[in-house]
């Protein structure tokens, strides 16, 4: 953890086990992360506004070396990876055989190491799925948790804050179209759904450009002098509430908290993200396809707005979203905003009108048709 006078843990106030390290990481000295610094929405605003420094190095970290990284995890995740090259980075999934998400991870490549990192809770599952996968390829992915931490610049000027570490020039992130139903195969070009802009760091590691701003991981020995020079160039630290508050506002999902055990990518808006719509076979591909080709994912994702009267304390995951009585789905991630007020990411079913008039427990819930 970022070791700062006021910081409140997410333990300290006993927040959900899905964002504490895994008991492995923990027994290898990984700590807790900043639920806040004192004044979440001020921390909020600052990275809707400027830019923060956000702790998540309770994320799980894969190191995956080996000359064949590249095609074996193309063959074994939704994305494109045969031509992924050094310091460019994407995301990915490992989906059931049915088409269920099941793992995601973001991915950086250096030339010699393919990182992924991915939710507390799911490292050790990713990690055996992919040991199990191994055969006779020439691949040694490890579990890099205790060794390399992840930390996040958020906001509109997050680049800029890379100045004082001595990398410029990341960047936007180069997102392939993604083409309608019934599309002729090779309209999609052979290459990443999403390309992210990768860097090598001064202290090792590397930064990477994405949608809230800057990843940066580190090696946990440089951690506390990378968060020094941030601090002292200006850059303000902001927790964990902070994050997930400006994450739920631009509707992006994490695995295993916005998605249950039926949930299909379609759903959550992970297609242009982590799923390559036009290339070779993977583990739950025929599913993807056939609702690519039918228009009709079964369910959506929503932004609901709650009747912060009702209630001040946001819904729990799981909590069903009832529609005259009926169960219709399920809230993801709840949050107090620091302009919207309380806000949900919730998956309903895909005939739910944007003006239904919605119940999450006893609190009123409208959808944000925007």
């Amino acid at each position: 953890m970022i070791d700062i006078a006021g910081a409140v843990t997410a333990e300290a106030i006993d927040e959900e086990t899905r964002d504490q390290p895994e008991p492995a990481h923990r027994a290898a000295g990984v700590g807790p992360v900043a639920a806040h610094y004192g004044d979440p929405m001020r921390e909020q605003r600052t990275l809707a506004t400027g830019v923060g420094l956000v702790d998540r190095s309770h994320r799980g970290v894969i190191a995956v070396p080996g000359e064949e990284r590249m095609t074996w995890l193309h063959t074994l995740t939704s994305q494109h990876l045969a031509a992924l090259r050094p310091w460019q980075g994407t995301e990915l999934l490992v989906l059931s055989p049915h088409g269920h998400v099941e793992q995601h991870a973001m991915v950086a490549e250096d030339g010699e190491t393919t990182w992924l990192d991915t939710e507390p809770g799911m490292t050790g599952g990713l990690l055996s799925y992919l040991e199990k996968m191994r055969f006779f390829s020439r691949v040694d992915p490890r579990d890099a948790t205790a060794d390399h931490a992840l930390l996040s610049l958020v906001g509109p000027e997050a680049t800029g804050a890379l100045d004082t570490l001595g990398v410029a020039g990341l960047a936007a992130p180069d997102v392939v179209a993604v083409p309608g139903p019934k599309f002729r195969s090779g309209e999609l070009p052979s290459r990443p759904s999403v390309v992210y802009d990768v860097k090598p760091l001064p202290v090792g590691g590397w930064a990477r450009r994405v949608a809230l701003g800057v990843d940066l991981l580190v090696p946990r020995p440089a951690m506390a002098g990378v968060v020094d020079e941030l601090r002292g160039a200006g850059v303000p630290v902001a927790g964990l509430w902070a994050y997930e508050a400006v994450r739920v506002a631009a509707r992006q999902v994490r695995a295993g908290v916005d998605t249950d055990h039926r949930t299909i990518p379609a759903e959550v808006g992970l297609i242009g993200s982590a799923v390559h719509l036009d290339k070779g076979c993977y583990r739950g591909q025929e599913t993807v396809a056939r609702v690519h080709n039918l228009g009709k994912p079964p369910r959506r994702l929503v932004l609901l707005h709650l009747d912060g009267v009702t209630t001040d304390q946001p819904p729990a995951a799981g909590t069903p979203v009832t529609l005259d009585g009926r169960a219709v789905g399920f809230v993801g991630t709840a949050v107090h905003h620091f302009e919207l007020g309380q806000i949900a990411l919730a998956v309903v079913k895909r005939n739910v009108a944007d003006d239904a008039r919605l119940m999450v427990g006893e609190t009123a819930a409208a959808i944000d048709p925007a």
